[in-house]
């Protein structure tokens, strides 16, 4: 299907006629929830890209074997529960009854196995279930089962994972499709049907909610975990790119719900006593990411340098405001928040500050006076501001430095550029990292070089600590080996931690039922 695509201009002008569209009667009004999402839905497909607003998109319209509740700890969702035999070689997983699919179908367990082997094809934690699987099977409609080459306790949790690169169940027919390829034709089993016909690439997405859903009929709702309710009949996402109109929209009462807005406006906002204003629950992690394929960031005595110049309450302050309750400082490479995190090793980041001392080290270290390249996304506050405090940091120490600008979008493809700085190569980027509650699908942490995140980090140690954290038997187990996980990451430096941020949200006090993190659609009601 061809979707309609609009320019920036374009989009706010389409947004602003949006909502100045007639309104539905009152009655509908509140069966109907408008929310304004941090960036336009440009793809549609959950296992084609990481965005996080795809992520989002795809929480309405799948669903999930498992899912997570707010400690991050895996339940059946469209299981209806699972056996384990054979010393742990053996798992056996049973389909809850009468799911469907939006098209009217059934749910079949081959569905399912078509779907993790596409997930698994692509996403890092998924790749893990693929290689540790002699056999994904469906021996009858209801039935999945997983034969595997040795032990592996979190099966549940990776295919229940959160953040980027979910594990979507979709029809066999479209699970087929390559990983490579995206699938547009967004057929789930989720509480909301998404309304592709309403689509405006820039402007809208719509979704009304699944008649045929069967919501879990145990458990308590925690994040993805549990009953999923969808109390309204239709959602509407309008997409309105300037923070500021989004404001004035909801001030305006023409939408619900802002999954984003700033600091600079909170003031504003919380003057009107028909909204709430407050940060969310779950915490992200911002990261100085290096390039190990080209100089000087290819010695790790260089990226160990500036360890002890960073100051993450610099970054987070020049990121996101003053107000310490936003983020939170002296944090590692696990969300300080999660059962991973540990203080192993932190004293680099925690101890005194001295730059006289860096740009000795660096010396020391061999630098001399090589071309830093600093990627900087001047359409994104946040991110310019961690990449203004990294150039001017760098140059303190006497670091070589050059900042080179562009929108999110040209940075975020220019950071897949391997080749040298004159062929339009890079040394830094900044960005936010979500998903770093575990080893498991942690992307600034997998160090297999070539086929490593963006920067290609390559660590044997790092990889056999992260394949031992997979087979580990119990939490207590995993915990002691992300310790020294963290050890060894501030001896390679994969990226430097900046701290970590919680988002500034804003919605109509009316709303409740707002689940931890990331925007769920299903729980949330008015009045």
């Amino acid at each position: 299907m061809s979707v309609p695509t609009l320019n920036r201009r374009a989009a706010l002008s389409a947004g602003a006629a949006l909502l100045a569209a007639p309104r539905l009667s009152a009655a509908q009004g509140r069966r109907v929830l408008k929310f304004v999402p941090q960036a336009d839905l440009a793809v549609l497909d959950p296992v084609f890209t990481t965005a996080a607003v795809t992520t989002n998109h795809s929480q309405m319209v799948f669903d999930y074997l498992y899912g997570l509740d707010a400690r991050f700890r895996p339940h059946p969702q469209m299981v209806a529960g699972h056996v384990v035999e054979n010393d742990g070689l053996t798992w056996t997983m049973t389909l809850r009854e009468g799911l469907r699919f939006h098209d009217g179908e059934p749910v079949r367990a081959r569905d399912c196995v078509a779907s993790i082997r596409r997930w698994g094809s692509r996403d890092m934690y998924g790749q893990e279930v693929i290689a540790r699987a002699d056999e994904i099977s469906a021996p009858d409609d209801r039935t999945i089962r997983f034969r595997l080459k040795k032990p592996f306790p979190g099966l549940h949790a990776a295919l229940g994972k959160n953040g980027a690169s979910v594990c979507p169940m979709m029809p066999e027919r479209l699970a087929n499709t390559e990983a490579t390829r995206q699938v547009t034709e967004m057929v789930g089993s989720g509480p909301y049907r998404f309304l592709a016909d309403e689509r405006m690439a820039g402007a809208r997405a719509a979704y009304a909610r699944f008649e045929g859903y069967v919501p879990r009929p145990d458990g308590t709702a925690s994040r993805t975990a549990g009953p999923k309710l969808a109390h309204f009949d239709r959602v509407e996402w309008t997409i309105i790119p300037d923070q500021a109109t989004a404001a004035s929209a909801l001030l305006a009462g023409e939408v619900d719900w802002l999954e984003v807005t700033n600091n600079d406006l909170a003031p504003l906002l919380k003057r009107n006593r028909n909204l709430n204003v407050h940060v969310v629950e779950d915490l992200f992690g911002t990261i100085m990411r290096f390039n190990w394929l080209q100089p000087p960031f290819d010695r790790p005595a260089i990226r160990r340098a500036l360890l002890g110049a960073v100051s993450q309450e610099d970054f987070m302050t020049a990121a996101y405001g003053t107000d310490p309750a936003a983020w939170e400082i002296n944090v590692g490479y696990f969300t300080s928040d999660s059962p991973m995190a540990s203080k192993a090793g932190l004293e680099v980041l925690t101890g005194r500050r001295d730059l006289a001392k860096v740009k000795r080290d660096l010396q020391a270290a061999g630098y001399a006076g090589e071309r830093v390249v600093v990627l900087q996304a001047d359409d994104y506050p946040s991110l310019k501001g961690l990449a203004e405090v990294t150039a001017d940091l760098l140059k303190q120490v006497g670091m070589n430095v050059e900042v080179q600008n562009g929108d999110w979008g040209t940075i975020s493809t220019r950071r897949a550029n391997r080749g040298p700085l004159d062929r339009g190569g890079w040394s830094i980027f900044v960005t936010g990292l979500g998903n770093t509650i575990d080893p498991g699908g942690h992307l600034g942490l997998r160090a297999n070089g070539a086929r490593a995140w963006f920067g290609w980090p390559d660590s044997p140690r790092l990889e056999e600590l992260r394949q031992d954290w997979i087979t580990a038997p119990d939490p207590a187990a995993q915990a002691a080996l992300c310790a020294e996980m963290q050890r060894q990451a501030f001896q390679d430096v994969p990226y430097i931690p900046l701290g970590e941020y919680r988002t500034l949200t804003a919605h109509k006090t009316d709303l409740t039922g707002f689940p931890p993190g990331a925007p769920l659609f299903y729980g949330v009601r008015r009045g």
